[in-house]
């Protein structure tokens, strides 16, 4: 609260949102004269529809009604929140179509992606294949850090802590989307993302590990050309990125002294350690509203090993379980992707109960020993 009350001094907004309304009160007092103080669930969202560009940064589910509203009121979106698309995908396509909305990804690797495809051209002749649109494209390559466990076998992981899991070797994020990544599971959003986002079918969609960060996505096309985009590590870049599109920032914003890279590493992942990637990739295949599921468990499972009632090797095993039991439809709505990730939480919370007990687990122990 007092750094949100910082930054509204410090820029000095028409208006700020917060979600609770308990504590509109409080955030008023920290605020500036002038500036309007809104609470309450909608809040965020009604903000959303006013603005000229919406940079979508909340976390988790929660960001999908800031996504429609945007979208739906014909503005540019800038999405960091991939899990507003990823759920709620068939909704937001049809949000997207509003006139004057535009979609910009935030995500460094989205952002990359759509950088390499303003240089791919149309494919030749009369031939089959390519992308949507024309565009020469043989396949999208994703690039993934690997995480803090990248080498790691199962049994290496079995009693990881979560200071262990936090402790991510290039990216500075917050504590849902690094354990995402030291799962794999954020690179199996992005995969999902990336379908929707490009309409690229998943057998064009591949991951590789690259630990150095640099090169962040990949476009191969179809006449055998890579084109990728590189830059050192710096959220700002994609945000700028958004910001300015089509021109471009003046400002560099991870700009590489190529005297000091040394070598570029590129790896399979390790699916059989990391299954969450596969998990991701079948339910993108299924549509509808099984990535609602995904996203919806995997949060449930996330939280529970943040609390230490969880071991992080078998946060995979509560999104199989629920999906397992699953039963997938298309949305027609946001109230059916609302239920749909509501059944999906209730299901990971009962296996939870039934498999733990709601007993807090080593991973809580051992950070708190240091």
């Amino acid at each position: 609260m007092p750094a949100l009350g910082q930054q509204a001094e410090q820029f000095r907004p028409e208006r700020v949102a917060i979600a609770d309304p308990a504590r509109v009160a409080e955030l008023a007092a920290l605020v500036p004269s002038g500036t309007e103080v809104l609470g309450g669930e909608d809040a965020l969202a009604g903000l959303a529809g006013e603005a000229d560009i919406v940079i979508n940064g909340v976390v988790g589910f929660a960001g999908l009604p800031v996504t429609l509203a945007a979208l739906n009121a014909g503005r540019r979106l800038a999405l960091a929140n991939k899990e507003s698309l990823i759920a709620g995908g068939p909704i937001v396509k049809r949000a997207w179509r509003t006139p004057g909305a535009e979609l910009l990804p935030v995500d460094s690797e989205h952002c990359a992606v759509h950088q390499c495809l303003r240089s791919v051209g149309p494919i030749a002749g009369k031939s089959s294949g390519g992308a949507p649109g024309g565009l020469a494209v043989r396949r999208l390559v994703i690039t993934a850090s690997g995480g803090p466990f990248r080498g790691r076998t199962r049994h290496d992981l079995e009693g990881v802590t979560v200071a262990d899991a936090l402790a991510h070797p290039t990216w500075k994020m917050g504590p849902k989307i690094t354990i995402d990544s030291s799962t794999l599971m954020n690179k199996g959003l992005e995969v999902i993302e990336a379908h929707l986002l490009f309409d690229i079918d998943y057998d064009q969609i591949d991951v590789v590990v690259h630990p150095q960060s640099i090169v962040h996505s990949m476009v191969e096309c179809t006449d055998g050309a890579t084109v990728a985009q590189l830059s050192l590590p710096d959220m700002r870049l994609p945000i700028g990125y958004a910001l300015s599109y089509p021109e471009r920032m003046p400002s560099p914003f991870g700009a590489i002294d190529w005297s000091t890279v040394g070598h570029l590493d590129f790896e399979v992942p390790d699916r059989e350690v990391f299954p969450c990637l596969s998990l991701a990739y079948e339910a993108g295949r299924r549509g509808g509203t099984a990535p609602a599921c995904l996203n919806g468990a995997n949060e449930i499972a996330v939280q529970a090993f943040l609390n230490g009632e969880l071991r992080w090797v078998d946060i995979p095993a509560v999104i199989n379980a629920v999906m397992d039991q699953f039963t997938f439809s298309e949305p027609r709505d946001l109230a059916d992707v609302l239920a749909a990730d509501g059944e999906a939480r209730a299901m990971a919370a009962a296996h939870l109960q039934r498999n733990t007990g709601g007993r807090a687990g080593t991973p809580r122990a051992a950070v708190a020993n240091g």
